[in-house]
């Protein structure tokens, strides 16, 4: 078994160091035949290695894969669930035809080890910030699912350390490596609707969470640890069920309910489009607060953004209206324009291009070589779900919210401040 004490200087370290400017040495590690090059693996100098925590729904892709990459070798698996864990462990060892897999229960024991150069962290959303801050702070880099955040003042805090840590970083927005959404974002940036005044997102809704009554803990199952820094509540199959039409997205103790799991989609599309990534809209406002009969948020000088729009264009996931023409934008090659024919304009050298990438695993794992930052990178990914964030404080206490996007403060609203961050049951403190 490979030495799991952080003595080593892992691939990513060495290079983060390099990038710092930093002097270091490596200490021998005991390394298994499959990682010398035989039997079809690449040599560790090529190779990075990864710890995956959360194995759900969304694992799903990610770990397939990643497993199926020559260049990449899973060192760890981490889930609460035993069952869960155990199985993604089984499939690895059976990849690789060796038992190299670790087998965790708790996330730090990846963390504590220095021969693991990144981690996937894809667990729900209130474990995000807390794992990642801790992979960052152990010199790892990290693939964090959207939204990246519980709250605002969490999303803060992990972008400052990776900053400050040297780490690569990227947020789950696969859209942004999207042919179709790519070109809806050059289209808007370099002006060909137009100046931009309507854009309309299409969310959907989860039913609304409900009170459970208490059943057995499974075995194997640490419920204490997927509570995580959230309140107690009696344990119930329902609340812990990873569903993307519910389960646990459907209470807002874990999220920002849809705000959270198709905004941090689509409103990142929105900031990208309008060259925001460095920002935010100022005003937020629930159900009511005009004729639409929708919530949204206004950009200051800028577009007013509708959530569910009942009367759309296109029909499409989002909708950009200008003064001389509108897109409209979706997954699965959904592109449509007024005027048709604007789809099918190719960018002139003059014209803004952003280069997006066409696969998202790809320019993580070539920015973990480089150092260079991803295309969802983690001041964008705060930037993103601190919309998701305040659209759900709008909601939950139904009135309009001033923001500052420059000060990142709420103005004038003490009761709505208050929302900026959540209390933290102990021992899960950041």
């Amino acid at each position: 078994m490979m030495n799991t004490k952080k003595t080593a200087l892992s691939r990513g370290n060495f290079l983060r160091a390099s990038t710092l400017g930093a002097a270091a040495v490596a200490a021998p590690t005991v390394i298994p035949s499959s990682a010398m090059g035989f039997a079809g693996f690449t040599a560790p100098s090529e190779r990075i290695t990864f710890g995956m925590v959360g194995f759900g729904l969304m694992m799903k892709g990610h770990f397939n894969n990643m497993l199926g990459r020559g260049n990449v070798q899973i060192l760890a698996v981490c889930d609460v669930d035993q069952k869960k864990r155990e199985a993604a462990r089984d499939r690895v060892n059976a990849k690789y035809g060796d038992k190299g897999c670790a087998c965790y229960n708790e996330h730090e024991k990846i963390m504590e080890r220095g021969d693991i150069d990144a981690c996937f962290v894809v667990t729900p959303d209130h474990w995000h910030v807390p794992i990642s801050l801790d992979a960052v702070r152990s010199g790892k880099d990290v693939y964090v699912e959207k939204p990246m955040s519980l709250t605002i003042k969490e999303g803060r805090a992990l972008s400052a350390a990776v900053r400050r840590h040297g780490a690569v970083l990227q947020v789950g927005s696969q859209q942004r490596s999207d042919a179709s959404f790519g070109k809806a974002v050059e289209m808007v940036r370099n002006g060909w609707i137009g100046e931009v005044h309507t854009v309309y997102a299409n969310l959907g809704r989860f039913p609304d969470g409900m009170v459970l009554p208490e059943q057995p803990i499974p075995e194997g199952f640490d419920y204490d640890r997927w509570l995580g820094p959230t309140p107690w509540y009696p344990y119930n199959g329902k609340r812990v069920k990873g569903n993307y039409g519910g389960g646990w997205r459907s209470f807002w103790e874990y999220g920002s309910r849809k705000n959270g799991d198709w905004g941090a989609h689509h409103y990142d599309i929105i900031q990208f489009a309008l060259g925001m990534d460095a920002s935010g809209p100022e005003f937020f406002f629930p159900q009511g607060w005009d004729d639409s009969g929708c919530q949204g948020y206004k950009y200051k000088d800028g577009p007013i953004v509708y959530r569910d729009f009942p009367n759309r264009t296109f029909n499409s996931m989002i909708e950009f209206h200008g003064d001389k023409g509108s897109i409209g934008v979706g997954r699965s090659g959904d592109l449509q324009t007024n005027p048709a024919a604007l789809k099918n304009r190719p960018l002139a050298a003059s014209d803004v291009h952003l280069g997006a990438t066409t696969n998202h695993h790809d320019n993580f794992l070539n920015a973990i070589k480089t150092r260079a930052r991803t295309i969802a990178d983690v001041e964008i990914g705060h930037r993103t779900a601190t919309i998701c964030h305040l659209s759900a404080i709008s909601e939950r206490l139904n009135r309009s919210i001033k923001w500052d996007p420059s000060t990142e403060e709420i103005i004038g609203d003490a009761e709505a401040s208050k929302w900026l961050d959540r209390p933290r049951r102990a021992p899960y403190t950041l």
